[in-house]
């Protein structure tokens, strides 16, 4: 059986009305280009909301899907 592909892995928490953020995509699945397939995932048709957070001093992304 073929794993799913990072992408679709996004996708699937986004759809199921979860967050992610690139901390998280680190650790679940070793992945730190999670701006660039949300951008793929943009392009094709997906309103995805970026959050700006800052906690700590460091600011980071926190995506979502769009009613």
């Amino acid at each position: 059986m073929k794993t799913p592909s990072i992408k679709t892995k996004i996708k699937q928490r986004l759809e199921s009305g979860q967050s992610i953020t690139t901390w998280q995509a680190i650790q679940w699945w070793k992945y730190t280009r999670l701006a660039a397939r949300i951008e793929e995932l943009r392009d094709s048709g997906m309103d995805i909301h970026t959050e700006m957070l800052n906690k700590g001093g460091k600011r980071y992304a926190k995506y979502t899907l769009q009613p």
